[in-house]
């Protein structure tokens, strides 16, 4: 009777293990959830991003490519792969950051900026589970040939065809003056702003009193 129970609680077990996902899955979410920080007011506001949406917070600007988090049964883990732009003078945009940030681990890989910080803190609205392909075994060397193998008859070498004199130089194309330059490629404008610099300042309290 023992014996019965434990084969039937092994296959409940197995049954459950293959229902639920894979280890290493994730889950894909469209929208990122930020915190960012001002160190001169101390001021932290929290703000939420599609996923290949740009928002500014202060002089920075953010765009998350993707955000994942790890189904019930695994480990907690929560990321997103985001692209950092501080904005300078005469709006010249220059790359800080862009990798992975860890909701558990915001020092890991955090901005670094003298006024302002930005962290992942959730990740929302996703319920497509991405499976994670299984590493395939590495297929078997191929065995060296065999030194005693004699070789019947040697392949004839093959011939040479003469290469065709260089043609003379040209030299470079004349310049065509009505051309138009390029036009540079155009970034994504932020569709929200966040400036907690130009919030009201909260007033002391009554000393007197």
């Amino acid at each position: 009777m023992k014996a019965t129970t434990r084969g039937l609680a092994a296959l409940a077990l197995g049954a459950f293990l293959a229902a639920g996902p894979a280890l290493a899955d994730k889950i894909k979410h469209p929208t990122a959830v930020f915190a960012g920080l001002d160190k001169i007011t101390g001021r932290i506001i929290s703000f939420e991003v599609a996923t290949g949406e740009t928002v500014q917070f202060g002089s920075l600007q953010i765009t998350p490519r993707a955000c994942y988090t790890r189904p019930a049964t695994e480990a907690p883990q929560t990321d997103v792969f985001a692209e950092v732009d501080e904005i300078g003078d005469k709006d010249n945009y220059r790359r800080i950051f862009s990798g992975w940030m860890f909701a558990a681990s915001p020092g890991l890989h955090g901005i670094e900026h003298p006024v302002y910080d930005i962290w992942l803190t959730d990740c929302k609205g996703g319920t497509q589970i991405i499976k994670t392909i299984p590493d395939v075994a590495d297929a078997p060397e191929a065995l060296p040939p065999d030194p005693m193998a004699a070789d019947p008859k040697p392949a004839p070498p093959k011939k040479r065809k003469p290469k065709p004199a260089p043609a003379p130089d040209a030299g470079p194309p004349p310049l065509d003056l009505g051309q138009a330059p390029l036009a540079p490629v155009a970034r994504a404008a932020p569709t929200r702003r966040f400036f907690p610099t130009d919030a009201p300042p909260i007033p002391p309290g009554d000393v007197g009193q």
